[in-house]
């Protein structure tokens, strides 16, 4: 929920005028889309976790198609029905084709500048986070190759993300590929998702009592105020122009690899405390009633935030760049929670529990279907 209200405020930053004017808060709120690496990292460590888990317990790890089904039972649904909405009702979509439909459908709207249609910009990163989860199968399968019931390769992690990304920008660095809409591409986020996919791996290990060189993640969970002082200092710095400019301006490759960096720790800085430690009393009031709830729903907060934000706009007949951004603030928050709401009711929950019936079973990995003849069946 901290990423999917921290996109919806940059995205009214800018659309008030606010991240480019130069004012006190400007840089404050451009940067809030910080909260694209917040959703990255956690993907990385939530998705890749079964994988790492699997290999370190010797139980089975998850199976491709399973898994591809039930991602899809995720993300589709809602997103597509939400493409729809927009590509039919907001006026400044009335010159839509053919090949925008296609493109927005399959999630091949960033690979050319100039695709993303109006109230669909955020889903450049779905788009990205797509790719990651057709890739994951692979990794998982690589990353946890070698002796079972021993973690993964955590260095190996680092190294390929690093490698993947560092060449990534030197290649946009050195004028092979231009910022947009290459700065789009998964390439250029390998350290967000392997950062979190590195969490998952020592996650797992420090549960199995394993890698205890890295204990010292537990010791910072237990101060999660610490941690999370220490992320909003690094995203301070990030608010300074050694991050870029704050509008559409493009970013030299230097200015975005130090906004990558800054972003990555300051994500990580916020999962870890989250994910890592004892039970505390901060858990405690994140995992309560009201935050679960918006948790459930930020999904349709993502996904329809900025057509709120359009119609306000359209319908109101005020210029763009104009307007207070606390009532659009807080306009846009409210008519995008009333429709996550229903779209988490109408749309994603019945998915998800059409999504747990897929037609096999898990598959058993060999100690487990040797447990499993050995022992008497718990139904019979």
């Amino acid at each position: 929920m901290i990423g999917s209200v921290a996109v919806v405020g940059h995205h009214v930053g800018f659309a008030t005028g606010v991240n480019t004017s130069g004012g006190d808060w400007g840089g404050w709120l451009a940067r809030l889309d910080a909260g694209v690496a917040v959703f990255f990292v956690l993907s990385g460590f939530l998705l890749f976790r079964p994988w790492v888990h699997g290999k370190t317990t010797g139980k089975a790890r998850p199976a491709t198609g399973r898994y591809l089904w039930r991602r899809a039972m995720r993300i589709l649904p809602a997103y597509w029905v939400a493409v729809t909405v927009c590509l039919l009702v907001l006026p400044r979509n009335a010159d839509v084709d053919r090949t925008d439909w296609i493109q927005h459908f399959t999630f091949t709207q960033i690979y050319q500048a100039g695709d993303l249609k109006h109230g669909l910009s955020q889903t450049w990163s779905l788009a990205t986070e797509v790719v990651f989860y057709l890739l994951l199968p692979l990794f998982g399968l690589l990353l946890t190759a070698g002796k079972p019931r021993t973690p993964g390769r955590p260095w190996a992690i680092v190294v390929v993300s690093v490698l993947v990304t560092g060449v990534w920008v030197g290649l946009i660095g050195n004028g092979t590929f231009t910022p947009t809409p290459h700065t789009m591409w998964l390439p250029a986020y390998a350290t967000w998702f392997g950062a979190g996919m590195l969490l998952a791996t020592v996650h797992v290990a420090l549960q199995d009592g394993r890698m205890r060189r890295w204990a010292f993640l537990d010791a910072m969970a237990a101060a999660p105020l610490a941690c999370w002082t220490a992320s909003v200092a690094l995203f301070a710095i990030s608010t300074t122009p050694v991050a870029g400019p704050f509008g559409l301006s493009e970013p030299s490759a230097g200015e975005f690899a130090v906004k990558l960096a800054l972003y990555m720790l300051l994500a990580v800085l916020i999962v870890v405390p989250l994910a890592f430690g004892p039970p505390t009393r901060t858990k405690q009031v994140l995992g309560g009633g009201t935050v679960r709830w918006l948790g459930a729903v930020s999904y349709g907060l993502f996904l329809w935030h900025p057509f709120v934000l359009e119609s306000i706009y359209w319908v109101t007949g005020r210029p763009e760049f104009t307007g207070s951004f606390a009532e659009t603030f807080a306009l846009t928050v409210g008519g995008g929670l009333v429709l996550a709401a229903l779209s988490y009711y109408l749309i994603e929950e019945p998915c998800q529990r059409l999504s747990h019936r897929w037609p096999r079973p898990p598959r058993l990995s060999s100690t487990e279907s040797q447990s499993s003849t050995a022992q008497p069946s718990a139904v019979s």
